[in-house]
């Protein structure tokens, strides 16, 4: 993709988003995009730095390892976040170059979570990944203990949770999920909620999303990997 229309597919994003914010009540300002980087190597991501966008989202610890520290000598004030599963073997690393954790999803990622952010002294703001689907081979806690979960987080382990993150099942139509994590969030006093991806953003828009997690609507189709 050429950089005059990955640029005018972000701007366009935005654009929508607003919107969407305007039509519900809401400002602009109150909904990041997250562009969603993971597959697409420093070359492509490099023309949204130069124009001013901020932050990104990766799926994998290693795949950001490697492009992501260069780009941050460049643009440190970039903020990068880990949506996608986080095993816990790979706790040091994504403690070391997130900024943002969006996947906490189980009591022994948030224990070895909780261990790496106190030995290297840096306590990222983390969400709690919610199964709203309930789905048995999905990552999250199920809605009914969610707010158990979230207390222990905080309480037991002094996580800095600040919001509460989902994915849809795919096929069901997503508003029914976006509005059960927007009365949760709100039962639970978290400000924040990670929801909506580049087919249904801007019903996660209307219904109190904080952040989007926007991939294939800026940087286009992705190529298919074997795993």
């Amino acid at each position: 993709m050429d950089t005059e229309t990955l640029i005018r597919n972000r701007n366009d994003v935005l654009e929508a988003i607003a919107k969407a914010a305007e039509e519900a009540g809401r400002k602009a300002s109150d909904v990041t995009l997250t562009a969603v980087s993971k597959t697409f190597p420093a070359e492509t991501i490099l023309p949204l730095l130069e124009a001013g966008h901020r932050v990104f989202g990766e799926n994998r610890v290693q795949e950001a390892q490697a492009k992501w520290p260069k780009l941050r000598e460049r643009f440190p004030d970039l903020e990068l976040r880990l949506i996608g599963p986080l095993q816990s073997n790979k706790a040091k690393d994504a403690v070391a170059l997130f900024d943002v954790i969006e996947t906490v999803d189980r009591p022994k990622i948030v224990r070895v979570l909780a261990e790496e952010m106190e030995r290297q002294g840096r306590k990222l703001p983390v969400f709690v990944q919610v199964n709203t689907g309930e789905e048995p081979q999905k990552a999250g806690v199920v809605p009914a203990e969610a707010q158990a979960f979230v207390t222990a987080c905080r309480e037991e382990h002094g996580l800095d949770v600040v919001g509460l993150m989902a994915i849809p099942p795919v096929g069901d139509v997503p508003a029914p999920h976006f509005a059960l994590l927007k009365r949760l969030a709100d039962r639970l006093g978290l400000p924040r909620l990670s929801m909506g991806m580049s087919s249904d953003y801007l019903d996660a828009v209307s219904l109190g999303a904080t952040e989007v997690r926007v991939g294939s609507g800026i940087f286009g189709a992705r190529e298919q990997r074997d795993g």
